[in-house]
This record gives C-alpha cells, structure tokens and sequence, in this order.
C-alpha cells in the first residue's frame, strides 16, 4: 500500500541511513535559522553575503565534527587501521546537514543580489526553515510507522522549535 510508512527502509536512496538524514535536516535546518537570526543583528553595513558563507562553513564544520564524533564513540581497543576510512565515510554521510542549509543560503544569496534586505532574507528564512521543520517532523514519524495524525503533532513540536527562533529573534531586535 502506497501509503504506509512501513514500505520506509532503514537506508535513503541516497545511500545514507535515514536517521542521519532525519538527524541533519532537522540539525542543519536549525542551526541556518538560528545564525541567520544572529548575524542578521551585527553592527555595521548589512552583508548577506558574507552571512551566507559563514552559516555555510559552520555547517560544513558542524557536519564534520558530528562525523567525526560519530566514529570515535564506535572505535573498539583494535580497530585502529579503519578508522580513518570510517572517519572520512562518517564525515561524508553528514552531508544531509549541509543540504540543509541550501535554502537559508538562496535566501541570503537573493539578499545580497539586492531582490531584498537583509532583515526581508533573515525572515524569508525563518518562514521557510519553519515550515520545512514540520516537514521533517512529518517525515521521521511516518518513516517510523506513526499515523497521519501522530505524525503531524511531531510535525507540529517541530514547528515550536522554528518558532522558538522566531520569537528569540523578535525579542532580540
């Protein structure tokens, strides 16, 4: 049946296990929200741009250091010769944390293509990473066999997380 959430298999497509990609869409979703709402308050001239590439990098080293962590906390007392190997494939499996960012990057890219200011980006930002957070929530409990119903109140404490920065950005102005 089309349908059900059992049809899920413990693998993406994509070759990653779907925890980490559930893991680094929520993750890097948050984390792009939560700097857009930061820089987007430091002083001096407005540089999307230049907020961009920061959020970029530090997803990049978010990624790498989860990867990393990752293989350490399953190294064994003699299984020190792979684990280089298991870093630098536990570093690459993060990239769904990465691509997570993609959208807070358009919007910030767009900012600095003059389409809108900073702070219009910042909120495009919030809007959309919001939205996309129900949406990862959606997904994990309906891969994890939850109902329609279940799965759209994951869906919905998702969302009070994108609010929660919503709201800390509101205050911080």
């Amino acid at each position: 049946m089309p349908d059900s959430p059992s049809r899920d298999t413990a693998y993406t497509t994509l070759g990653v296990p779907r925890q980490r990609l559930l893991f680094g869409g929520v993750y890097g979703t948050v984390l792009a929200s939560s700097l857009a709402s930061a820089l987007d308050h430091d002083t001096g001239q407005p540089n999307p741009g230049y907020d961009a590439l920061w959020i970029l990098l530090a997803a990049v080293t978010a990624a790498a250091a989860h990867g990393y962590a990752h293989t350490i906390s399953h190294w064994s007392a003699g299984g020190g010769k792979k684990a280089t190997v298991e870093t630098l494939r536990s570093m690459r499996d993060e990239w769904p944390l990465v691509a997570a960012v993609i959208p807070t990057l358009f919007a910030l890219l767009g900012a600095s293509a003059g389409w809108w200011s900073e702070s219009g980006g910042t909120s495009v930002v919030l809007i959309v990473n919001t939205a996309t957070l129900f949406g990862w929530g959606l997904w994990a409990a309906r891969a994890a066999g939850q109902g329609w119903g279940p799965s759209c109140r994951v869906g919905g404490v998702d969302v009070l997380i994108g609010l929660f920065i919503v709201g800390a950005n509101v205050l911080s102005h």
